[in-house]
């Protein structure tokens, strides 16, 4: 797709966060506010000759945030993720100028509890959340709702909101933040949970009780990890209607996650 000024504003990167040898965030300022609800996404863009190359990516800034902040991981023969790899702070990226996405928070259910299952950056809409209610809570309005994230991944290192979350869940009483490891013998220091998110998902929604008919449930990540939990919260009792997914699709050609965020 050709660049059009129309349907496309400037990102000018102003800070980069490396975590990984292939996971790193980016925050950017754009020319004009980008307006989004937390759990949405904006689709990025980079040049290649007379096209662009772009790919939707789950917003981890708040909306209240004057900055836009993404968190990428690096597939090393992906179209656009090695172009984005190469950028540092004073250069330009290019961002659609309408965020999308129906993955976010249920507020309509009237329910209290939500349980929110990721992988890796699959926690990136999850910060926006929780930060847009901390915010909130700064201001004087109480937060009326009970979250616990589970986020797996290989290593300890890939946990780049791991600080950021635990300070939140020390801090507050409605946040509890479970990470688990799912490689413990390539992370000899590791002492949290161990086990990919499916492999620990009953012993918590047992634990605290998170009941199918009281509970609103958030898939974000890898496919296969959505399709594993959505059968074991079905055979929980969980209604179709109270699960909620954003899969970062794999091609099937090349078996490699390109971390884009995208509706099924």
């Amino acid at each position: 797709m050709k660049l059009s000024p129309e349907k496309f504003q400037a990102l000018r990167i102003i800070e980069r966060k490396d975590y990984a040898s292939d996971l790193w965030s980016i925050r950017a300022k754009s020319q004009q506010k980008l307006v989004f609800k937390p759990g949405q996404y904006a689709t990025l863009g980079v040049p290649a000759g007379d096209t662009l190359i772009q790919r939707a990516y789950s917003i981890v800034s708040s909306p209240n945030e004057d900055e836009l902040e993404f968190f990428i991981e690096l597939v090393p023969h992906g179209e656009l993720t090695p172009k984005l790899y190469a950028l540092h702070p004073g250069d330009t990226i290019w961002m659609r100028r309408q965020a999308k996405g129906l993955f976010t928070f249920d507020e309509r259910s009237g329910w209290q509890k939500h349980l929110l299952l990721c992988t890796v950056t699959g926690v990136a809409p999850y910060v926006s959340m929780i930060r847009t209610f901390a915010k909130a809570e700064t201001e004087g309005k109480p937060v009326p709702y009970k979250l616990t994230v589970i986020q797996a991944a290989s290593r300890s290192w890939e946990f780049a909101y791991r600080d950021e979350l635990e300070t939140f869940a020390r801090s507050v009483n409605w946040l509890r933040y479970v990470p688990t490891v799912s490689r413990p013998w390539e992370d000899s220091s590791w002492t949290g949970e161990v086990g990919r998110v499916e492999d620990i998902l009953r012993k918590y929604t047992d634990t605290l009780s998170l009941e199918p008919r009281e509970t609103t449930a958030y898939l974000c990540g890898h496919p296969q990890m959505i399709e594993n939990c959505k059968g074991l919260l079905a055979r929980r009792g969980y209604p179709k209607e109270s699960v909620r997914e954003e899969i970062y699709w794999i091609p099937a050609k090349t078996n490699l996650v390109e971390a884009a965020a995208t509706r099924p």
